[in-house]
């Protein structure tokens, strides 16, 4: 099971250094070797079945193992338990990043129609404020399925 968590780790860090490697050249200067697409597909390959390895080990893992409560406190915190809280935390990530998808190009295209007209802030603010309530109603999923654990 840990060799799992060694291999994510390891994909990440790869896929994390070659973010910072693909930002921080110039566009112009950056020539791409014929060997890293395919580097950068495995790495995501094997972060993505290492992370399904976990998922499936931690399921077995909590499904077979008896939780002990002492004065309404667990005693121990197992994979499992650990990867339902990493679970609770996934709507709350993927809604903030729709938001922020969702804001970028509202929040130009509001900023150049009060530029025009100056009359139209209230219809933007609207617009702007329902790309903002995706990440609210996954903070309220992500609550609603932490009170479930």
């Amino acid at each position: 099971m840990y060799w799992l968590v060694a291999l994510m780790s390891l994909a990440i860090a790869g896929l994390l250094l070659t973010g910072l490697y693909l930002e921080i050249r110039p566009r112009a200067t950056l020539r791409i070797p014929a060997w890293f697409k395919p580097a950068l597909g495995a790495q995501l390959v094997v972060f993505v079945g290492a992370q399904l390895g976990l998922l499936l080990l931690g399921v077995n893992e909590v499904m077979a193992e008896e939780t002990a409560e002492v004065a309404g406190t667990v005693s121990q915190m197992s994979t499992g338990m650990g990867l339902a809280i990493l679970g609770v935390g996934v709507p709350t990530g993927l809604s903030t990043i729709g938001a922020g998808i969702a804001v970028g190009p509202i929040g130009a295209a509001s900023l150049a129609a009060v530029m025009e007209r100056p009359e139209a802030l209230g219809r933007s603010l609207i617009f702007l404020g329902l790309a903002e309530g995706i990440a609210i109603y996954g903070l309220v999923m992500s609550i609603l399925l932490l009170n479930r654990l």
